[in-house]
């Protein structure tokens, strides 16, 4: 488990115990000895730089490996028979770290470098039995300080990963439950779409069966029915990760804005720029852009004219639908639905989106999306 969650705690627990040891390794050292020599001071520094720098074991652990394994081998040198319990602390972090390799080799030399450098300050010159067993000793408390920082590494990745499923496995019901409310909002709306576009395919034809002519609102009811119909078909065969419908993208915009006309809104459409192959998210989101901000200009502008610009730059593609209705900064509408999903898209596909009144009366929607290749 990550100990940047107390780093404050952390870092008073590494202290404690870098200063702890020093205490008990300089005293331990200093018991052993009476002279003053340089040689002495050199080693009693030694046995506390060497305790010391376990306080960055966590952050540089190979670093702190060869400064603890090389002060071991100094002040064995200048004649302190002290244990070399920092370098196993040393050891117990690099393994826990996973440097394998850089523990092993390091080991290896501390290890033929410890006797050589007792034998040259005159340490356990006392028989070659007692230094096999004083070596056997040293590499079994190596092995048990890597076994032990090996366990803890294996222990914390069980963890994490285990961490890591729980958070998997709540993502993947939450997509599951908005995948089932999609759905059952989608059959809801079908049978209530359907009915109105049968109502009005009815009463279009009732009124050319009689001569009479054919209101322009009831032939935009009629086509705007059919359209929600064919959208919602689409959405649901989306859902069930059936690709043989094409999603609506930039080559659909002429027909939305055409079919914007036939409400009575006064919608034009320029293109510019060189087009160029866009992700299929990028393509929708553009589709759904223009299709919601044509909605609300429809239906809460009290407008008559939108124009719809679309600029294909080489890295970006930028959306603006402006309109001349009544919005302005001082009674800025309050976002809804269609505005926070249209954000939505917009950001998750990491790009910028503003939509605002503007100065001189009328609302813009402004959109600049990052172009990627297509998938």
């Amino acid at each position: 488990m990550s100990t940047g969650r107390f780093p404050v705690r952390t870092g008073v627990l590494d202290w404690a115990i870098a200063v702890c040891l020093a205490v008990v390794l300089l005293v331990t050292g200093v018991s052993g000895q009476h002279s003053t020599t340089s040689l002495d001071l050199l080693g009693l520094a030694l046995l506390v730089v060497g305790a010391l720098v376990l306080v960055a074991r966590r952050r540089a652990p190979v670093p702190v490996l060869v400064v603890t394994g090389l002060s071991a081998v100094g002040y064995q040198a200048a004649g302190f028979d002290v244990p070399a319990v920092a370098y196993l602390f040393a050891v117990y972090a690099a393994v826990r770290a996973g440097r394998h390799v850089a523990t092993v080799a390091a080991s290896v030399v501390v290890l033929a470098a410890l006797p050589l450098a007792a034998l040259a300050s005159g340490l356990h010159d006392t028989g070659e039995a007692f230094a096999r067993a004083r070596g056997a000793l040293e590499m079994a408390w190596l092995i048990a300080a890597g076994a032990a920082g090996e366990a803890l590494r294996q222990a914390e990745r069980r963890a994490d990963e285990a961490e890591r499923t729980r958070e998997e496995t709540a993502r993947r019901r939450a997509d599951e439950e908005r995948l089932r409310i999609a759905r059952e909002l989608h059959d809801s709306l079908t049978h209530q779409i359907s009915v109105i576009k049968v109502q009005a395919e009815v009463a279009v034809h009732v009124a050319r069966k009689r001569g009479e002519d054919v209101p322009e609102a009831l032939l935009a009811i009629q086509e705007a029915g059919r359209e929600a119909a064919r959208e919602l078909r689409a959405t649901l065969e989306a859902l069930r990760d059936d690709d043989t419908t094409p999603p609506r993208g930039l080559d659909d915009v002429p027909e939305l804005v055409e079919r914007a006309r036939t409400i009575g809104l006064d919608a034009t459409l320029m293109i510019e720029g060189q087009r160029q192959d866009v992700s299929a998210a990028v393509d929708r989101t553009v589709y759904r852009i223009v299709q919601e901000s044509l909605t609300n200009i429809a239906r809460h502008a009290g407008s008559a004219t939108a124009s719809v610009r679309i600029d294909c730059r080489p890295d970006v593609l930028v959306i603006r639908v402006d309109d001349d209705g009544k919005a302005t900064p001082a009674t800025a509408p309050t976002p809804g639905l269609g505005l926070l999903g249209m954000r939505e898209r917009v950001t998750a596909l990491g790009g910028r989106l503003r939509a605002e009144p503007r100065g001189e009366g009328g609302f813009t929607v402004r959109a600049e999306l990052p172009v990627d290749q297509p998938s």
